[in-house]
């Protein structure tokens, strides 16, 4: 810790759905207990984080972490719409006072992934109706425990529903190979593509869908109008929770690649990376911090993106082995947004601790590199604190 600066936040972060369990009233537990599901088993009770929470922000205080961040689920918040479940708000009221008591600043964020399954029924992320329940439901949060929380991401990746959309269109063009390879999520895409029409009925059922509408969660991809929604939602929870409590600071995350341009593949780079990060711009100039999330590099030629170089050491997730991805993308971010940015997702999935200590040296120098340079980097979370699901 001596080596940041003393407000530095050093810490890990989970996803609620994904180690807490039993997240009964999600879409994305009603879509992987599905008989035509692309997931490989039900999350269950996952690593059962919602009972063990404690046990679990201890081993992060003996770790020499001094953060934590951490999701709010609004599927329990909210199980049906415009009703709030109480219990769900002390439940994380207690998760708070738990980060206190052992010296760990919550950063929390109000939406990673996964929704109430009535959110998918009213249209999801293309009903324009996204923008107000979102907003409701971080109001209803911020106000019974806002006082604690002085982070907040409202969404998580607010650019993964138009990464899907791209590698779903990759995959239409180049079949011979998983199109998923370089999206920074666990997906098979073959699989999706093999299950589509049986999924699309049996969800339609299971989420009481009206004639001509689909699944829009956060997992599928996005209209152009889908897109815009993710912002219009995220201004007005973070506009919201302004109001309420002026002095905590407000932000999202992006999933981001270094975008490496080969000889011819210039303009196709740039194009990336106006898609993936700078046309959110606009929408983000009253923000105090962005959230960073990086895992790789990836390769760009003159006819688009390259799958991972043949020979190279990859990930168990698929990823190429590539640290120094975090600081390429951290000074380009710094280029276009004049806000302080936390690396609110950062790692490697791997069964060998030497190659992810390796990994998280690599890439905390590149953070120490930019600190050095008077970026304002004011906190590194690594992803994630333990195995998922």
């Amino acid at each position: 810790m001596n080596t940041f600066p003393k407000d530095f936040l050093l810490g890990t972060a989970t996803a609620a759905h994904q180690v807490e369990g039993n997240n009964i009233h999600s879409d994305n537990w009603v879509m992987e207990n599905m008989k035509y599901t692309t997931y490989q088993e039900p999350s269950g009770a996952a690593v059962d984080h919602y009972h063990l929470y404690r046990q679990d922000i201890a081993m992060m205080a003996a770790a020499g972490f001094n953060a934590y961040r951490f999701s709010i689920e609004w599927a329990r918040i909210e199980p049906k719409e415009g009703i709030f479940d109480e219990n769900e708000i002390e439940h994380y009221r207690n998760v708070l006072a738990c980060c206190k008591e052992y010296g760990l600043e919550p950063m929390v964020t109000l939406h990673h992934f996964s929704s109430p399954a009535w959110v998918i029924t009213k249209g999801g992320w293309e009903a324009d109706s996204i923008v107000e329940d979102f907003k409701d439901y971080c109001v209803y949060v911020m106000e019974r425990l806002g006082s604690d929380i002085h982070y907040v991401n409202t969404i998580n990746e607010a650019n993964m529903r138009l990464q899907f959309a791209r590698v779903m269109d990759n995959y239409a063009k180049r079949m011979s190979r998983n199109a998923a390879d370089n999206l920074q999520v666990g997906v098979n895409v073959q699989e999706m593509i093999a299950l589509q029409a049986k999924m699309f009925e049996e969800s339609k059922r299971l989420f009481r869908l009206k004639d001509g509408m689909t699944v829009n969660n956060f997992h599928s991809a996005c209209t152009p109008h889908g897109d815009a929604l993710i912002l219009s939602a995220h201004a007005a929870a973070r506009d919201a929770i302004k109001a309420m409590y002026p002095e905590t600071k407000v932000g999202l995350t992006l999933s981001l690649h270094d975008f490496q341009a080969l000889p011819g593949g210039e303009e196709n780079s740039a194009r990336l990376w106006e898609e993936e990060f700078l046309h959110y711009l606009p929408a983000l100039q009253n923000d105090d911090f962005i959230g960073v999330q990086n895992y790789t590099r990836e390769l760009v030629g003159p006819d688009g993106s390259l799958p991972v170089p043949e020979g190279a050491d990859i990930t168990q997730s698929g990823y190429e082995f590539y640290p120094e991805g975090l600081e390429h993308c951290i000074r380009k971010v710094h280029t276009a947004f004049r806000g302080d940015i936390y690396v609110t997702e950062n790692g490697i999935a791997t069964e060998d601790d030497q190659r992810r200590i390796e990994f998280i040296q690599r890439a905390i120098w590149g953070v120490r590199r930019c600190i050095a340079d008077d970026i304002p980097v004011k906190g590194y979370f690594y992803w994630s604190f333990i195995d998922n699901y």
